[in-house]
């Protein structure tokens, strides 16, 4: 019906090009990246952009159109999903608390990575005892030398001889 309609009489889409354009402007301002060094990234993710590409897909009128392989290099440089890219940004969620937002996911995976490389070198240290099980006291030794903290150092030494960090 003619009501349904919002002023103007375009129906908004869910996902649209328009979205991708507010979503590239928002993400890049979140992470607080200029436009040069938006285009740098897309290039890097393969696909050859310059900072004016950048600035007119943001904000020229017309908006510069964005190919399916820009929009997948966008979606790669940024880590989000294509979907998520192509979505409205959300209402009420201002730059600050996007960049908190933000903030808190890249420490969440870096932390999980960090678990992972963590949980891989303990495991190949205890094996390393099991092989060589003379060298236990030198390698706990060295792990106090370069932690510094007995506790800390015990921890490590707990982990390892429980065969995993997790």
């Amino acid at each position: 019906m003619a009501g349904d309609r919002p002023e103007g009489g375009e129906v908004p889409l869910l996902y649209s090009e328009g979205n991708v354009a507010a979503r590239v402007a928002l993400e890049r301002e979140v992470r607080g990246w200029s436009t040069t060094e938006l285009a740098e990234r897309v290039t890097r993710a393969g696909v050859k952009m310059n900072q004016t590409a950048v600035w007119r897909i943001e904000n020229a009128t017309p908006r510069r159109r964005i190919n399916l392989d820009e929009a997948l290099a966008f979606s790669r440089v940024f880590e989000l999903p294509l979907e998520e890219l192509m979505s409205p940004p959300l209402e009420g969620l201002d730059i600050a608390s996007r960049r908190l937002v933000q903030e808190a996911v890249e420490a969440f995976y870096e932390t999980r990575d960090a678990r992972d490389r963590l949980h891989h070198a303990v495991v190949a240290i205890a094996d390393h005892i099991k092989a060589h099980p003379d060298s236990s006291r030198a390698i706990h030794e060295q792990r106090l030398r370069l932690m510094g903290d007995e506790r800390d150092a015990l921890t490590l030494s707990n982990d390892i001889e429980d065969g995993g960090h997790y």
